[in-house]
């Protein structure tokens, strides 16, 4: 089988600035990507088709019969089952909506930007209910049951390795341990939910898990430190202070004291220390948010709801996020007080300041070095997405 996951058009701009630096497929949610989620399931190499200006990076496989699936789709084995079983010119839909469908190469290439003209010659069925990732907001609503169901994908039949005796821990089939792992006198409790401790990651002394948590491999929970409340910390992360229902991806970094709530960090991001969000309003009130796709803030339907952060966005020391506030890429945000709800992509500034462009050499400057660290290279195709996020968000600065 090809599996192609796609984007489409819609759901491009209401996942934004996540999806600014890449396709919907590569979100992380729960232990691992969509992207990843589908390999595991299908045991078939995935790829992912998105804008153009991302497609260096990530190159579809389009042949001539194509399986495809519309990104931000969850997959379990029910629906994978339902896909594999499409036939030439069948697909299944969603409320009305082409979510998967069996397509040669040239209707491939249409299922991003025509989506709609395509289920008037797909035989399509409905299906009653899909898991799929609709607003940025959703990462860390569903990371609880993703966090689920990646630990029974990655553990199955497999059998975990022991923790150190210096550790206090509860319900221990609900603990994961991979090889390499590094705890010493921490405090482990999944209370109901599951634990996964990935390869070479450690949880330094004293620090409190409580709940769901997915530490992804050569992340560290610093000493102290406060998780819960279904959290994922991506590859090569460090996290410290107080951590709740938060999904941070990638080589990013929270080393410090301070609250992050209810939020999802992209890669490459750096919070200084205290750095603090709100995630709840004083009011008690519905959250809204900055959409993309609408140019305005949005309800959310949450009461709980904090900080969405594009990749490559900093904060200097003691900075306050309040309630609901989405930064875009490559943005640097300090000063006292709170800076706005919404802070676009390659932005420096913050509340006691008004906001300057960020200059795009200056950015790519601190994004080589922070990645230099990490020994990889911000290599032209890299330096490509974010010189077109750059160009592409020009508009959203003027106001600013």
């Amino acid at each position: 089988m090809n599996i192609i996951l796609s984007d489409n058009l819609e759901n491009r701009f209401e996942l934004l600035p996540l999806t600014f630096t890449r396709p919907a497929g590569d979100l992380r949610c729960g232990i691992l990507t969509i992207q990843e989620k589908w390999q595991k399931i299908t045991g078939e190499k995935i790829t992912l088709l998105g804008d153009d200006y991302l497609r260096k990076k990530y190159s579809p496989a389009i042949e001539d019969d194509n399986f495809v699936v519309e990104s931000t789709i969850l997959p379990d084995e029910e629906f994978f089952s339902a896909v594999k079983n499409l036939q030439k010119g069948e697909g299944l839909s969603f409320n009305g909506d082409l979510i998967a469908a069996r397509l040669n190469g040239e209707d491939t290439e249409k299922f991003y930007a025509e989506r709609k003209t395509l289920i008037e010659k797909i035989k399509a069925q409905e299906c009653k209910k899909i898991s799929k990732i609709n607003f940025t907001w959703d990462i860390f609503t569903l990371n609880e049951q993703e966090i689920e169901k990646d630990f029974f994908l990655l553990t199955k039949g497999r059998k975990s390795q022991e923790l150190s005796p210096t550790n206090r821990f509860l319900q221990k089939e609900r603990i994961f341990v991979e090889e390499g792992v590094n705890a010493e006198f921490s405090i482990i409790n999944p209370a109901g939910g599951y634990v996964y401790l990935g390869k070479n990651s450690e949880i330094m002394e004293n620090a409190v898990v409580h709940g769901s948590l997915a530490l992804c491999e050569h992340s560290v929970i610093k000493i102290s430190a406060k998780i819960y409340g279904a959290t994922t910390m991506g590859p090569y992360t460090k996290c410290g202070g107080e951590v709740n229902n938060a999904v941070i991806w990638g080589y990013s970094n929270k080393g410090h004291d301070g609250f992050l709530g209810n939020s999802v960090l992209g890669q490459w991001c750096n919070l200084g220390a205290d750095t603090n969000n709100s995630n709840l309003k004083n009011n008690y009130a519905e959250v809204k948010i900055w959409n993309y796709a609408r140019h305005r803030f949005v309800k959310t339907g949450l009461q709980f709801c904090g900080l969405i952060m594009g990749d490559h966005s900093k904060s200097s020391i003691n900075t306050m996020f309040n309630t609901g506030t989405v930064v875009g890429v490559s943005s640097n945000v300090f000063g006292s007080g709170f800076p706005r709800n919404f802070v676009p992509s390659f932005a420096w500034g913050g509340a006691d300041s008004s906001y300057e462009t960020y200059p795009l050499k200056k950015a790519l400057e601190t994004a080589q070095i922070m990645m230099a660290r990490r020994h990889i290279e911000l290599d032209e195709i890299e330096t490509e997405i974010l010189t077109h996020v750059f160009e592409e968000t020009q508009n959203l600065r003027k106001n600013f």
